[in-house]
């Protein structure tokens, strides 16, 4: 039996991932920002987190950690490359490796862009990517430590995985991407229709992610440039736009 994701909002607009592995109950979270809520869903949904796993190492995905980890004696998983600057690690990982939740295996996978170590967790038994603040909804990751040449490859692998991946990423972005992303590509007739169906969804309070790969392929700017210099190019309009 697969893995399952949900998603726990915290922060102002960021998500945790909680991962159940459904043969064993075994219970993953993905970058906690903020305890309280987190916690909360975690006792409603039977009161147990084995492992936590971290994309990267921003405050906003790790400042929940010790808190979680003190309820509920998980284990943190994060990446080797970055273990100097994330929580203190009980399972350190590199790219190419696996993490098991329960009966279930994630591949880990070399995203860097956002940050230079940053990971993201893929599960195709379940179809689930935990992919951090690398891919958005109808976004990426802004260029804060990487480079456009970084970006371009993370996202190009993370474009490689199957059609029907969910996209379960770290923030409510979506709207604001969809508004940028319409400047870029007026006419695209997918990105229309997602934009129009966003706007839906958050007018009745409904989460816009997971979405999918196929989804992100069709639609979104950033997976779409087909070279570094068109990516860096629609990355450095993102920045400014308003």
């Amino acid at each position: 039996m697969p893995v399952t994701a949900t998603a726990i909002p915290c922060l102002s607009d960021n998500y945790a991932w909680l991962l159940k592995d459904q043969a064993t109950g075994t219970v993953a979270l993905c970058d906690p920002g903020e305890a309280p809520p987190i916690i909360a869903a975690l006792e409603a949904a039977g009161g147990r987190c084995d492992l936590i796993l971290l994309t990267h190492h921003h405050g906003d995905h790790v400042g929940g950690v010790a808190e979680v980890q003190a309820r509920f004696g998980a284990k943190v998983v994060g990446a080797a490359a970055d273990a100097h600057r994330l929580p203190k690690l009980d399972i350190v990982v590199k790219p190419g490796e696996s993490i098991a939740v329960g009966e279930t295996r994630g591949t880990v996978i070399d995203t860097p862009g956002h940050t230079v170590g940053h990971i993201a967790f893929h599960f195709a038994d379940g179809g689930v990517l935990l992919c951090g603040d690398t891919l958005f909804s109808l976004g990426c990751g802004r260029l804060i430590e990487g480079d456009a040449a970084m970006m371009f490859h993370s996202l190009a692998a993370l474009a490689a995985l199957p059609d029907a991946t969910l996209v379960c990423c770290g923030h409510e972005y979506t709207e604001s991407n969809a508004r940028f992303a319409l400047t870029v590509e007026p006419q695209n007739p997918a990105l229309i229709a997602r934009a129009a169906e966003v706007k839906a969804q958050r007018a009745a309070g409904r989460f816009t992610v997971p979405t999918t790969i196929a989804e992100e392929k069709a639609a979104n700017p950033f997976v779409r440039a087909p070279d570094v210099a068109r990516l860096a190019a629609v990355r450095s309009a993102k920045d400014s736009f308003r």
